[in-house]
């Protein structure tokens, strides 16, 4: 017992004297806390030696936390490039932070900075902070000098890439991404959100490189065969979108939004019985609910079951105004447009929570639907013209 008395003071003094040294050398007031901490430790320790009497339990543990534990944790983090002033108002502002009260931890960062301007831990909380009220210019700056400290850190990467793109600063952001994929090409956020960007910039044929690559380290992820699927959408590339699409659905049996665009394109290619059990299914789904009725309406017209078809085509237009101006204007639903009741609410609910992204594959869709449907309807009424003119020539 004694000897472990004795052992614990002289690695206690050590420890002491190291921390002493340090804020000599660092001029740092703020490890006079610490040091008295320790010294009570120490004296607790040492009167225990001295009088030989067994202390209790909590006391030799308070000992051992003070003058052991505490200081040596404050050298491993000094050893790893951080002050014990940082780790303090790290804490303090961390804690006015969770209270509500950013302004006052960012002013506490801020006068740190000006102490320890090459810290990467304080330029990195006040970028946390500063995101987090929506200083997003801040927020870069801040997130770009704690890189410039630390490059090795790729998930500070990805929210600079992030942070860029939400402010337009798409080449800056993908410029970020390229390089992090470089270091990690496994990285599979990083590859999603340059797919994204690429998408956005309409550079398709990149984005599908993209995701192909990010399937090799990630072939179980029903998104990137999504993403794909979209993205030889927007290239008219309709039967490696249909593969892809397939494949995200088969993966993930919920993805109706993969099933709703396989719908479309089975209307395309004329397959009119696949295109209604993809939209039969998509019914299930709010968000899609309106537009699949809506295509249902469509293919029970081209299979001649007017009735059908009114009562599908009301149910989608019901709540949605902009639906049934598209259906006014649709020539398939021109004989049975006078029966469709006019919205009275236009809450558009098919679409509220699609991204971006999804909102522009879709409407591409649509588009091509209907200049394809234009198309066949103008082929259907030439056929009708020449049949007519044979006719009148063999009555002539």
């Amino acid at each position: 017992m004694i000897i472990e008395r004795l052992i614990f003071n002289i690695v206690a003094f050590a420890l002491f004297t190291i921390i002493f040294l340090n804020m000599i050398r660092k001029n740092d007031t703020n490890y006079i806390y610490i040091l008295a901490i320790q010294a009570l430790g120490i004296l607790m320790g040492f009167i225990g030696l001295v009088c030989r009497i067994n202390l209790p339990i909590i006391i030799i543990l308070f000992t051992y936390i003070a003058s052991i534990i505490i200081p040596l944790a404050i050298i491993i983090f000094e050893i790893k490039g951080i002050s014990f002033s940082e780790i303090i108002y790290l804490c303090i502002a961390q804690y006015y932070s969770k209270k509500g009260n950013n302004k006052k931890a960012k002013e506490i960062l801020m006068k740190m900075i000006e102490k320890y301007p090459n810290s990467y831990y304080l330029h990195r909380e006040l970028a946390r902070i500063s995101e987090q009220t929506k200083d997003i210019e801040i927020a870069i700056d801040e997130y770009i000098r704690a890189l410039d400290i630390n490059k090795s850190d790729l998930e500070l990467q990805l929210k600079l890439a992030g942070l860029l793109k939400n402010v337009n600063r798409n080449e800056d952001a993908t410029k970020t991404l390229k390089e992090v994929l470089k270091l990690k090409p496994s990285y599979y956020e990083a590859s999603c959100l340059l797919g994204d960007i690429l998408y956005e910039q309409e550079n398709y044929k990149e984005a599908v490189n993209v995701y192909i690559q990010a399937l090799n380290y990630n072939p179980d992820k029903y998104e990137l065969y999504y993403n794909l699927g979209m993205a030889y959408t927007r290239l008219n590339d309709f039967q490696s979108a249909k593969e892809y699409y397939e494949k995200a659905a088969e993966l993930n049996s919920l993805l109706y939004h993969a099933k709703y665009n396989l719908g479309q394109i089975a209307l395309l290619y004329n397959e009119i019985e696949e295109a209604e059990e993809y939209f039969i299914e998509c019914v299930n789904e709010e968000e899609l609910s309106d537009e699949a009725y809506y295509y249902l309406a469509y293919i029970e017209m081209l299979k001649g079951n007017k009735e059908n078809a009114i009562q599908y085509l009301n149910t989608a237009v019901e709540d949605d105004e902009e639906l049934y101006k598209r259906a006014t204007k649709e020539l398939v639903f021109k004989m049975i447009i006078n029966k469709i009741k006019k919205p009275v609410h236009n809450e558009n609910k098919a679409k509220k929570k699609l991204t971006a992204k999804e909102l522009k594959t879709i409407k591409h869709l649509e588009r091509t639907c209907e200049l394809v449907g234009s198309l066949s309807q103008n082929d259907m009424k030439a056929i009708r013209i020449l049949k007519t003119k044979n006719q009148d020539k063999e009555r002539e």
